[in-house]
């Protein structure tokens, strides 16, 4: 496993995100944590990833070590980063792109759309050796990653308005070419032979630029989900991790039964990964085997019945529950709007309680203690993700 994730660098006085990153901020972090850090589109964000992790508890510890890195080296140049999809306040207009051959030609192609593209995500990485074994688990996964987008939603916030969407990130990365649900393939060639017709035309160099909301990785041998905004709280982010692996195996040991889970429309997935993005955990998803509106705690409950059997044998049982707490307590987006609502209640401006969400953020982000972190985390990194 490996993860991938987006932050975005804020003034710790006023919350504003930096026009530009300051110079050594990069290579301070990879001082401090084995190089796993890098720049993204904007000069505002700064991705990390975790080494290869043979198991959750690995994972937490690159993931807490990573966070503490950044945090670290951001305030010394009195900066924080904040793991959240959108920025309460921020306007795209003020934001640079980095610069890069790479970024300034995703300019060229894309043009105005890239300009807005000040969001973050969460990127999973699970090693599966066999691409057609990939494939397979491709076209079955869809019908979960609505479950997954409405427990990591963070962004309902875009350009100091309250959007009423609790991921607004999504509507905002939907305005790209090749993202959104993935196609079925019957087979790896299948899908080699769809993607050659765009690198044969010029269009894309290889499938790194196909955006779906899953995909196969275009440099290791991983499923990768990209559907999930950024939870801001550590112990959600390892949460939606743990429960992508176990899902992802507890399809595979039906098919080592000569089972698989039913295909269902994109159409009728997609409709469910508007009410995610929509209500978050607080609202309801269609159950697409009784046609019924059911609660997402309903559906969460019973994604860890499912997996129990794959959560115990890869030891995160703990992990893939607390997606109940994520159900119960609300996710990034809802702590964003209650903490928002609660400052105007109390006599604040639309910007001092927008002030007091970023505030909030810049906490939430560092919330989670490290555990599990023991020398061989802290040791040589292996490959990335």
């Amino acid at each position: 496993m490996g993860i991938e994730e987006e932050y975005l660098l804020v003034d710790r006085q006023s919350g504003a995100l930096v026009p530009s990153q300051p110079p050594g901020l990069i290579e301070k972090v990879a001082e401090l944590r084995h190089g796993l850090v890098s720049p993204e589109f904007f000069a505002c964000q700064i991705e990390i990833g975790t080494g290869v992790c043979d198991d959750l508890r690995h994972l937490r510890a690159d993931v807490g070590l990573l966070r503490i890195a950044v945090t670290e080296a951001a305030a010394e140049y009195g900066l924080a980063p904040i793991a959240a999809s959108t920025h309460p306040f921020a306007r795209w207009e003020q934001q640079q792109i980095t610069a890069g051959e790479r970024y300034q030609a995703i300019q060229r192609d894309l043009q105005h759309v890239t300009r807005q593209l000040i969001i973050s995500g969460l990127h999973v990485h699970v090693g599966i050796e066999d691409p057609e074994l990939r494939i397979d688990l491709m076209n079955q996964i869809p019908y979960f990653l609505p479950h997954l987008l409405a427990l990591s939603t963070s962004s309902p916030f875009w350009q100091a308005r309250d959007t009423g969407l609790k991921s607004y990130r999504m509507a905002v990365f939907g305005t790209l070419p090749r993202t959104g649900l993935p196609e079925r393939f019957d087979s790896w060639s299948e899908f080699e032979r769809h993607v050659d017709v765009l690198v044969r035309a010029g269009i894309i160099e290889d499938s790194s630029k196909v955006w779906w909301d899953v995909r196969p990785s275009e440099r290791y041998p991983t499923l990768e989900l990209r559907i999930t905004d950024l939870p801001t709280r550590m112990e959600d982010t390892i949460a939606i991790a743990a429960t992508y692996v176990c899902l992802l195996r507890m399809l595979w040991r039906l098919k080592t039964a000569n089972q698989r889970w039913r295909s269902y429309a994109n159409f009728l997935i997609a409709e469910n990964l508007w009410r995610a993005q929509r209500y978050g955990a607080g609202g309801h998803l269609i159950d697409l085997g009784k046609a019924a509106l059911v609660p997402l705690a309903d559906l969460v409950e019973e994604v860890i019945v499912l997996t129990k059997p794959d959560a115990e044998a890869l030891d995160c049982v703990a992990e893939v529950e607390h997606i109940r707490t994520i159900c119960e307590r609300g996710t990034s987006a809802d702590r964003q709007l209650t903490v928002y609502r609660e400052a105007l209640a109390s006599g604040a401006d639309d910007s001092e309680a927008l002030k007091a969400v970023v505030d909030a953020l810049i906490l939430d982000t560092l919330a989670a203690p490290v555990t599990g972190v023991e020398e061989g985390a802290k040791g040589a990194t292996p490959e990335r993700p």
